[in-house]
């Protein structure tokens, strides 16, 4: 999935002298403060963090509270989703107008109807909504699945996330996993196919090119040809 990435970064931690005892857990407090919150820093969301203090001596900072600063490098893990990304959700819930799924656990993602492409078409079963493929009866979309979707939009505040099915590469990643290749060779076999009657259907005579629509207009051709070369 995109959108994850792996951050290497110098901080300073400021810690209240109440803590001197445990500096360490003071630190762990402060970075876990980060977690799950969109960064305009990190350009991002913190997910995870690893830490190596840098200098066992902190620098006391002059206030009215005298806080000190510990120097240290943390390995973060963090997570931008950007327009046109590929993320993957698990879906929570189907309706005529929309898809719903979670991201990684905490991220909350819709796609409306109009981010849907016409492929992929409402039905209900059983009591529940789904989406199924009018081309491809495997390909299925219900609640419980997991969706691969393209970013259109994320909203930084509450971490909500504007996603789009119209791209061929997204749907079901069960389905994409498994078949997206075949249908897309397939695919590409019926054009190719396609364009293989289209030349058939030209002849090139004395290196000029007929149209091949029946034996009376190609003879009629080359009379014409033998006439302009008497």
């Amino acid at each position: 999935m995109e959108g994850l990435s792996k951050s290497d970064a110098n901080l300073i931690v400021y810690v209240h002298p109440s803590q001197s005892k445990n500096v360490d857990k003071a630190i762990l407090r402060e970075l876990s403060s980060l977690l799950f919150k969109y960064s305009q820093a990190f350009d991002g969301v913190v997910l995870a963090y690893s830490v190596d203090p840098q200098d066992k001596c902190a620098r006391i900072l002059s206030g009215v509270h005298p806080y000190f600063g510990v120097r240290l490098r943390a390995n973060l893990l963090i997570f931008s989703p950007k327009p046109n990304m590929l993320l993957e959700g698990k879906v929570v819930k189907i309706t005529r107008e929309s898809i719903h799924c979670i991201v990684l656990g905490f991220s909350s993602a819709i796609i409306t109807d109009e981010n849907i492409r016409n492929e992929l078409k409402y039905k209900a079963k059983h009591g529940e909504g789904v989406y199924v493929s009018r081309y491809h009866k495997r390909h299925v979309i219900k609640v419980g699945a997991v969706i691969r979707f393209e970013v259109k939009s994320l909203d930084e505040e509450i971490l909500h996330i504007s996603g789009s099915l119209i791209p061929a590469n997204t749907g079901s990643v069960h389905w994409l996993d498994k078949y997206f290749v075949d249908a897309a060779i397939d695919s590409n076999k019926e054009t190719k196919t396609e364009e293989e009657m289209e030349m058939q259907e030209q002849i090139t005579v004395g290196g000029e090119t007929l149209s091949f629509v029946n034996d009376h207009e190609i003879k009629k051709s080359k009379k014409r040809r033998r006439a302009e070369d008497q």
